[in-house]
């Protein structure tokens, strides 16, 4: 009779196989010769011990291993079972992430693209919401390989995340400080938003007044917010915080600094419903690049990070396993709106 073991015995004479690598892979044989098919019960590592003599740090290795490409899974005080038979797979991923703004799907495809087709990667939302953030944070655990998340600022946020086991964690978009020396691949909001917009003076300083769109109990980035306050004192700038642009109220010789993309809708529709000329009577600053803002009214003015860099970079880390911390650069792509 064909059982896990004897599919674990057969690589004996491979001497290219550690006996760790040979248990891996011995597993590995099983699932795909339907020895152990999903929802099979796995050798327990005393039995594995008894049975084929190897050390039980070198079964649990193993099997831990198993797990992080999400072939098993243990389950307190019942054993390792099999819960995927997709042994071409060699990662399972957890990306936690706000939501599928334009922004972030750059990220998301980016990262997606670059894993490739043995990555299993399921995602989930948050939306800024700490009780969905927590729900998420217990279904996921101890079910992943790997943790990609975008973290909440929130006085929850480290306790919720110092459960995830940190060699696994990456987190990204926004920084949190954790316990520990955790990888990140995020951006920085105040100093950012401050040089971008110093290096825009010239421009923002022949237009009346500046206000920039900030909604406080959004997922917005305080940074940003404290960047921009920290710009106008430091210039001597006349300007403003309001939480989203109502329509009709565009005036001119106002630039207007935007965060959401329905607040910038709304004031290129009444620009041009006025006949205000755009980058003249009326400035534009738009806090996030998007293909169409390179085009629409002779070009937007963006301050942005990358997020396909960020993507790429996120990925790195889940195929190569080495820590990172990494801060992608906010870029200032200067047109005609400012």
């Amino acid at each position: 009779m064909t059982t896990v073991y004897s599919k674990v015995q057969e690589l004996e004479n491979v001497i290219q196989l550690s006996k760790h690598e040979q248990l891996v892979q011995g597993v590995i044989n099983a699932i795909e010769d339907k020895v152990v098919t999903q929802g099979s019960m796995l050798p327990s590592v005393n039995s594995m011990v008894k049975e084929l003599g190897f050390a039980s740090k070198t079964i649990v290795k193993a099997y831990s291993e198993l797990k992080d490409r999400g072939l098993i899974e243990s389950k307190n005080r019942l054993g390792y079972f099999v819960i995927n038979e997709a042994t071409e797979q060699t990662a399972k991923v957890a990306l936690l992430i706000y939501a599928f703004h334009p922004f972030q799907q750059v990220f998301y495809n980016t990262f997606r693209t670059a894993l490739g087709e043995n990555t299993q990667v399921d995602v989930y939302f948050h939306h800024n919401n700490i009780d969905i953030f927590e729900t998420i944070i217990g279904k996921i655990n101890n079910r992943y390989s790997m943790y990609v998340i975008a973290p909440i600022p929130h006085i929850q946020t480290k306790f919720l995340l110092n459960q995830l086991p940190a060699r696994k964690l990456l987190l990204v978009d926004r920084y949190e400080s954790l316990d520990g020396n955790i990888s990140h691949v995020t951006q920085e909001f105040k100093q950012a938003t401050y040089d971008g917009l110093a290096a825009l003076s010239d421009s923002i300083q022949q237009f009346r007044e500046m206000i920039l769109f900030f909604q406080p109990d959004s997922d917005y980035p305080i940074g940003l917010k404290e960047g921009f306050q920290q710009f106008l004192k430091d210039f001597g700038i006349s300007g403003r915080i309001t939480p989203s642009y109502t329509p009709g109220t565009v005036t001119s010789d106002t630039v207007y600094f935007t965060i959401s993309d329905h607040d910038l809708w709304g004031i290129l529709k009444d620009c041009k419903t006025q006949g205000l000329e755009i980058g003249k009577d009326v400035g534009i600053l738009s806090n996030s690049e998007d293909p169409v803002k390179e085009i629409i009214c002779d070009g937007i003015t963006t301050l942005s990070t990358d997020f396909a860099e960020m993507g790429q970079a996120a990925a790195e880390f889940i195929m190569n396993r080495q820590p990172v911390q990494q801060t992608i650069p906010t870029k200032l792509n200067k047109r005609k709106s400012l």
